[in-house]
């Protein structure tokens, strides 16, 4: 038997061959620095620095700054580290504080064989805070009265950013206890001006509320003095006041005179009748006219009066009363004789106390002063009693309302002779003067 040959193949294991794996990335550190609390609507510094576990910063990489807005991060800047690893920005610090938390994000990269793993800051909040104003009015110290005083409003953050809101212009009249809220101009850039025509005295001040990004203010109070257009009268030194002293009448309307001339109206009517009208006048209701007119007061000012005189004579006291006033006579009060009530001894309104409150008036259904049981003139309507205090009677009974005046003059509001201006006025326009009878207020048709 011959034996077969089998070939058999061995084979041995070779030295062992090591795994490739890939290197795990370099772990990275991002942090993020923002103040704790900063002004709304100012530019806050936020910083950032990259760099490895070990401190290793890590330059010319691209990070994301991101802000939380709605609840939701969103990517404000990209920004790429310096040399030393540090981004640095500002940032807008808003007034909602959920929208004042940033963070910044920076996705890893690989530096040929290396690999840095991506990094997240943690979140930092700012405290967004309202900045302090300072709000200012300025204008003049003084204003003629009827002409404009221009009032400047200047309201500005403490680290000079304009406030643009509206704030509140105040007023206090004399006498007045509270504030009133007169305007609410809308300050832009900071600044406002505002034009005001004070009739009187007055106080002002600005109040600005708060917003969201900054604080309330108010300014000082700023005083402004109204002033006479002219000079108020002088009188004499030791020239006694009017016995009875009346209220101060308005203040003029209008340009110049502008005078009115009405029927009686129905208030003026009721407040006549039993005073200076009463049945058994010579005339009645429609044949009296209401006039009214600015004149020149004793303080300088001009006021509006009202007289009431016969319908044929309303056009020249019309007339008399322009030229007046042109030439800057000036009267002390012009109220209607009703004013002082009823007279048993005059049977009329009360004459004697309207002369002792150097009143001018015209009409009035009485007696003559000092003679019981004559008519007087101004029962018809045509004559007009003009700064009796200055320009005194003298009647039968004495002199009225005083006898200082008697033998003195002033080249404006009394007068001794028909010399004077304003006796020569009146006589222009075809009224007569009481001086020749020393009633030196009395000029009538």
């Amino acid at each position: 038997m011959s034996a077969a040959l089998v070939a058999v193949s061995l084979s041995y294991p070779g030295p062992a061959t090591a795994v490739e794996t890939d290197p795990e990335p370099v772990p990275t550190v991002l942090t993020l620095q923002a103040p704790a609390r900063d002004f709304i609507l100012t530019s806050a510094p936020v910083s950032a620095r990259l760099e490895t576990a070990d401190g290793e910063p890590l330059a010319a990489a691209s990070v994301r700054l991101q802000r939380r807005v709605d609840g939701t991060w969103r990517t404000v800047q990209q920004l790429t580290t310096s040399d030393a690893g540090v981004v640095r920005t500002q940032v807008r610090v808003v007034a909602d504080d959920a929208d004042n938390v940033f963070r910044a994000v920076w996705d890893g990269r690989t530096d040929g064989e290396i690999e840095y793993a991506g990094a997240r800051s943690d979140p930092a909040a700012i405290d967004g805070r309202r900045i302090g104003t300072s709000l200012t009015l300025d204008g003049p110290d003084r204003v003629v009265d009827e002409r404009r005083a221009t009032l400047t409003i200047r309201w500005r953050a403490t680290d000079g950013r304009p406030v643009r809101q509206r704030v509140r212009l105040m007023r206090k009249l004399p006498g007045q206890q509270l504030w009133e809220h007169v305007r609410s101009p809308l300050v832009v850039d900071g600044r406002v001006r505002v034009n005001v025509r004070p009739r009187v005295d007055t106080r002002w001040k600005a109040v600005g509320a708060a917003n969201r990004w900054h604080t309330r203010a108010a300014s000082d109070v700023h005083r402004l003095d109204n002033v006479p257009p002219i000079g108020p009268v002088v009188l004499p030194s030791g020239a006694p006041r009017p016995r009875i002293t009346l209220p101060v009448q308005r203040r003029a309307v209008g340009a110049a005179l502008n005078p009115s001339v009405h029927r009686i109206p129905n208030d003026v009517w009721r407040h006549m009748v039993g005073r200076s009208w009463h049945r058994g006048c010579p005339v009645g209701r429609s044949h009296l006219r209401l006039v009214r007119l600015n004149y020149w007061g004793f303080d300088g000012y001009r006021h509006r009066g009202e007289l009431v005189v016969h319908r044929r004579v309303a056009t020249p006291t019309v007339r008399v009363f322009r030229a007046l006033y042109e030439g800057r006579f000036p009267v002390r009060t012009m109220y209607r004789v009703d004013r002082f009530g009823w007279s048993d001894r005059l049977q009329g309104a009360n004459d004697y106390r309207s002369m002792a409150a150097d009143n001018t008036s015209a009409f009035n259904c009485r007696q003559v002063v000092g003679n019981p049981g004559a008519r007087s003139p101004h029962a018809y309507g045509g004559a007009i009693d003009i700064n009796p205090w200055e320009n005194p009677y003298v009647s039968r009974q004495g002199v009225y309302p005083n006898s200082w005046w008697l033998s003195r003059s002033h080249r404006k509001v009394a007068w001794r002779s028909s010399a004077h201006p304003v006796v020569r006025i009146f006589a222009r326009h075809g009224f007569s003067w009481g001086g020749s009878y020393s009633d030196f207020h009395h000029f009538q048709d």
